[in-house]
């Protein structure tokens, strides 16, 4: 196996077993709110408290990574999050300390994701970099979906602590595999040692990529952390099982986001990067938008736009970071999809807790359109960079 593939193959899996411990608590969020007895609003903290800490640690690890071999921070970052989570699902025991512990667990996943990217940046050079970020951010949707699926199933075998710690262990063996099977590029960049470098804020392509990403995450993580919740409202989904069938509808609809980032890396490769992300904007902003109208359809209207939902969430992902990549110095990739990474998933943190604050004061069909207002705000970006791309091209 070629270095780059056996390199783009490990961080995939690394990036997967890593991700599992990011959505578990989504995953059995009804049995803990239940047992908890949390209101909406503080199951959405809870779940925020993750971003919280990823948020704070994430600018510091990206330029970590640029700074030093990216494996090693990736290592660290996978093993602080798998042992926070383990710990999580064996201590926890309310509000306060699952939020806490969460938050922690946060910091560690900063280690990884960003990282991971600034990784594959040195192995692939621009004209395959759209596919390979495509497989990788594929990798994240991937986990996301099994998360729901294996947390779920062993939930429903045996209780949801037992799941959170399944979920979790995966991301122990990151250190060995990326230590162990990868190494650094021999040509890797890297940045200046005396201190961040924030140049990349005077470069508006660069902040019209963000303000995309940030609406794109507040759509794509309101829906994941809600919509188990909300299709157990659903007759037609309830009728059939009772968590277990939600958990598979939403793993399923989660996984195939992996799916929707691979069809997103390449497009953008063939046909843009601007296109590829406008049309799946378009698209999973129009389905959020009615998306809390469809608790009444039956179950085989409801599966196909779960599937088309959960691939239109997440085909703009890989190019927008890709996009970002592109537009500032190799040396300093890792600061800046790290400071990209900040600000969208800042986003990321208000998005859940915003929805709950509907859910509690108008149900899920005003829940959903605050969804629909990412996806909205996400084109006006995306117009916005269109228009910087394009009177940069007429000065040349």
């Amino acid at each position: 196996m070629q270095a780059r593939t056996r390199t783009l193959f490990v961080t995939c899996v690394s990036l997967l077993l890593s991700v599992l411990v990011w959505f578990n608590y989504s995953a059995v969020l009804p049995l803990i709110a239940d047992e908890w007895g949390l209101s909406g609003t503080e199951a959405g903290i809870v779940f925020g408290s993750f971003q919280a800490g990823y948020l704070l640690a994430i600018i510091p690890m990206g330029h970590l990574a640029d700074r030093h071999s990216p494996r090693v921070v990736i290592g660290f970052g996978a093993a602080t999050t798998g042992l926070l989570s383990v710990t999580f699902g064996l201590v926890a025991s309310g509000f306060l300390s699952g939020s806490v512990l969460r938050f922690f667990a946060g910091v560690g996943m900063a280690g990884v994701y960003v990282p991971g990217m600034r990784f594959l940046s040195d192995w692939y050079p621009t004209e395959d970099r759209g596919r390979a970020m495509g497989m990788y951010v594929g990798s994240y949707s991937l986990a996301s979906g099994l998360s729901f699926l294996f947390a779920t199933a062993v939930a429903d075998a045996v209780d949801w602590r037992a799941a959170i710690v399944v979920t979790s262990i995966g991301a122990l063996a990151v250190a060995p595999l990326m230590l162990g099977l990868t190494r650094d590029h021999p040509s890797q960049s890297t940045a200046d040692r005396s201190g961040f470098d924030l140049t990349v804020l005077r470069n508006r392509a660069y902040l019209w990529s963000v303000s995309v990403y940030s609406w794109h995450t507040w759509e794509l993580f309101g829906m994941r952390n809600w919509m188990l919740a909300f299709l157990l409202t659903v007759p037609a989904v309830v009728v059939v099982d009772s968590g277990a069938f939600a958990g598979v509808l939403v793993g399923v609809t989660m996984a195939v986001g992996g799916f929707g980032n691979l069809i997103g890396g390449h497009l953008s490769d063939r046909v843009g990067r601007l296109p590829t992300i406008g049309t799946a904007l378009a698209v999973s902003g129009l389905i959020s938008a009615v998306f809390g109208f469809l608790g009444a359809l039956p179950l085989w209207a409801i599966v196909p736009v779960l599937l088309v939902y959960g691939t239109a969430l997440t085909a703009d992902s890989a190019p927008t970071s890709t996009m970002v990549t592109e537009v500032v110095d190799d040396g300093h990739v890792g600061t800046a999809l790290a400071l990209q990474s900040f600000v969208g998933f800042a986003a990321s943190v208000v998005s859940p807790i915003a929805f709950g604050v509907a859910l509690d004061r108008g149900g899920y069909v005003v829940a959903f359109l605050t969804l629909a207002i990412g996806g909205a705000l996400g084109l006006l970006s995306l117009a916005l960079l269109r228009l910087r791309t394009d009177a940069a091209t007429d000065t040349v």
